[in-house]
């Protein structure tokens, strides 16, 4: 886990050294362990390096083949690299290091970039072939590891976060006001390849490309499960998907602890990273670490779910970790928060994962999370209305979106507004792509493809790694997503979701946290944003330099400084709190 930059030109021109370096300080605290930079003439390579497998200086990046010719950087972790790497010795390759990063490019040199389809494991990598000078970038099927690039005549810049491109100067900064969409519609979700930014773009996941040395370039992507029953399918009992779901959790949670250095647990006390304990438990993990968190009570709304990981944590005697933010500790961190952000996200998870992390890190260096479950199995509110949807796009956007495009153009200034329609017709059209026949599988297509990768994916990577980090997500195994796509959507809503899920859980944990209201990671002080978090907000939003932006009607901001509480999205968020992030992370970034 780590950060990476690189640069290529194409038009004889030599790279920039100097800028690749700024990419990576901006990075440091991805890969604070050690550094490297490899500059080839028109190709230079930066890597920050977080330590996890194979400790030594023989896998450090950027990484050389000397006899194959080949120069890599990557960040990620390939948890299935030592069965890869018995196969290549088995066609004669040698190996000089002990860790995945080598595993990639002997693969890469095997297979080409078909090598991709063999990893489980998250990865962003860029290799260079020295003697054809062409460039490789590969990005997870899940975009776990996050992979920005900016282009301009003659050149391509690229790292693993959107201010590290920033950093590293001559890039357009400027809002861009399709993204703007995005982020006041989805949720902030802004998919690839658009980011808040004219300026920087990002690869979608699951996508391979090629650059050749003249600038030219093809993408393509190699990861697109079918969502619905595949042959053989329609005769298994409830049972035999139990079954088989039990036995693909254990060997995602299994893979997961690939490492030279000690593995946690996030433990919410919800259903999936209980889960996650408990099949470390059967696997004969002991003392094993967890870590929680929780905040002060705002608006009557409790702030900690102590009860439900204390519980477990007792249950399977884990080394555990609670840690309590005070009110006045959060508003003093938040800054850092959003800091760490590579795109301006508005869930209160953010700074949750941010402090927790901060704590985590004190104690080791990679932990599991439960992300992706809800996406994958059908937990959140809007799948049940789905499945009678007659218009799902609709039913979809009235759960999900903030607003709609005639209210967003009423609230964005003058200079905004441009129709605010993209993000429904971006949804309509995913929706009519074949390989999802009902709508609830639609649904979780789009939000386990595209919403999970910009939202709660992001937030992790983002918050974990501005601590030296590294997050392993079980439940977006690729091979267990492959198997919950093929899941009829009845068994997944079942229970008030994830139904088959909570029935396999059964079979692990104590039902007390599985017979439960459905949580969140409550921060409530910014969902009801009061004293000085609403003094925070307002002086970011009345700033010379939000006025100069103008994004947003001063009467719709002033209506929301009015009544903060009274205007809560559809997904329980704040408004307030949405505009009011996009301003600060822009403050503070000093940027559009």
């Amino acid at each position: 886990m780590c950060g990476i930059a690189g640069e290529i030109h194409f038009n004889g021109g030599i790279a920039d050294a100097a800028a690749v370096a700024r990419m990576m300080a901006s990075q440091e605290r991805r890969g604070p362990d050690a550094c490297g930079q490899l500059m080839r003439g028109r190709v230079g390579l930066g890597h920050q390096r977080l330590k996890i497998i194979d400790l030594s200086d023989r896998s450090a990046q950027p990484m050389s083949d000397p006899e194959l010719l080949l120069d890599i950087v990557f960040n990620g972790c390939i948890y299935n690299y030592r069965a890869l790497r018995e196969e290549l010795e088995g066609q004669g390759y040698r190996f000089f290091s002990g860790g995945d990063t080598e595993v990639i490019l002997k693969a890469y040199h095997a297979w080409g970039t078909d090598c991709v389809e063999r990893f489980h494991g998250m990865f962003a990598f860029a290799i260079h072939e020295r003697e054809s000078g062409r460039v490789v970038l590969a990005r997870d099927r899940f975009g776990i590891k996050p992979l920005y690039y900016s282009e301009t005549p003659g050149r391509l810049r690229f790292a693993s976060t959107l201010p590290g491109i920033v950093a590293a100067g001559d890039v357009d900064t400027s809002i861009d006001p399709e993204a703007l969409q995005f982020y006041m519609s989805w949720h902030a979700v802004v998919p690839p390849p658009w980011t808040i930014l004219k300026g920087v773009r990002k690869m979608a996941p699951a996508t391979v490309r090629v650059i050749e040395a003249d600038g030219s370039s093809q993408e393509h992507v190699y990861w697109d499960p079918p969502f619905g029953l595949a042959s053989g399918d329609a005769e298994r009992s409830k049972g035999d998907w139990e079954e088989m779901l039990l036995s693909a959790l254990r060997t995602a949670v299994e893979r997961r602890m690939v490492a030279d250095v000690p593995v946690g647990v996030l433990l919410s006390g919800g259903v999936d990273s209980s889960l996650i304990v408990g099949l470390l438990a059967e696997m004969g993990q002991h003392g094993l670490s967890t870590f929680s968190i929780g905040f002060e009570e705002a608006h009557g709304e409790k702030g900690d779910e102590f009860r439900y990981s204390d519980l477990i944590a007792s249950h399977y005697d884990t080394n555990h970790h609670q840690l309590f933010i005070p009110s006045s500790d959060l508003l003093k961190e938040l800054p850092g928060a959003i800091a760490a952000m590579a795109e301006p996200m508005v869930s209160y998870d953010n700074v949750g994962f941010y402090l927790l992390s901060r704590e985590v890190a004190k104690h080791i260096k990679v932990v599991q999370s439960g992300q992706g479950a809800d996406e994958i199995f059908g937990g959140y509110h809007w799948y049940p209305p789905m499945a009678g949807a007659n218009d799902p796009v609709a039913t979809y956007a009235k759960a999900f979106f903030d607003r709609d495009a005639g209210t967003l153009n009423r609230q964005l200034g003058p200079d905004w507004r441009n129709g605010a329609t993209l993000p429904l017709d971006y949804v309509r059209d995913h929706f009519a792509r074949a390989g999802a026949a009902d709508p609830v599988a639609k649904a979780l297509r789009i939000d386990s493809t595209v919403m999970l990768v910009d939202d709660p994916v992001k937030r992790v990577d983002n918050m974990t790694m501005a601590w030296g980090l590294e997050a392993r997500v079980p439940f977006l195994d690729h091979e267990l997503a492959e198997l919950a796509a093929r899941i009829p959507s009845d068994l997944k809503l079942a229970g008030g979701g994830k139904g088959i899920l909570k029935d396999v859980a059964r079979k692990v944990i104590p039902s007390e946290v599985i017979d439960r209201p459905k949580g969140y990671f409550p921060v409530p002080a910014l969902k009801y944003i009061q004293g000085p978090y609403l003094d925070l907000v307002r002086d970011a939003l009345t700033s010379e330099s939000a006025k100069e932006r103008g994004l947003f009607e001063r009467d719709y901001l002033q209506t929301l400084f009015d009544d903060p509480t009274g205007h809560i999205t559809p997904l329980r968020g704040s408004e307030l709190w949405q505009v009011g992030l996009l301003e600060l992370w822009l403050q503070q970034q000093g940027v559009g």
